[in-house]
């Protein structure tokens, strides 16, 4: 359903070295970009993907307030691997991984972050009844 999602960022070359370590992380490339204007990554040209982008108005980019771009991997090993990357690579944390909620066995399991520019991430799994 979701084709791609688009951050806005205040500093493109650092967001760029940013998202390409991180998303390297989970197998997601470069696959399309323009210049001085925005950079997006995938697993896949036919696959959703994730974007950083100049705001077109030329305006500051800001935050969305309750907006977060969730990156779904294979594992919980994942999840830790890809929010402690987020975290070496300057990020902030919004959350530990781990269960949500904790008290539920719902087998969703993630943790959050924000980017250099603040915008919320998260990075989930279900995992499977036991």
């Amino acid at each position: 359903m979701i084709g791609y999602v688009t951050l806005g960022t205040n500093d493109l070359d650092k967001a760029a070295a940013y998202y390409d370590a991180l998303l390297g992380e989970i197998g997601a490339a470069r696959f399309m970009e323009e210049e001085n204007y925005f950079i997006a990554w995938a697993t896949a040209p036919n696959q959703p993907s994730l974007a950083v982008s100049n705001p077109f108005n030329k305006e500051a980019a800001t935050v969305g307030n309750g907006t977060m771009v969730a990156l779904m991997v294979e594992s919980p090993e994942q999840v830790n691997a890809l929010h402690a990357k987020a975290l070496e690579l300057g990020g902030t944390t919004e959350g530990d991984p781990g269960f949500r909620p904790a008290e539920n066995d719902s087998g969703f399991y993630g943790g959050y972050f924000r980017d250099l520019d603040g915008n919320k991430l998260n990075a989930f799994c279900m995992v499977p009844e036991q």
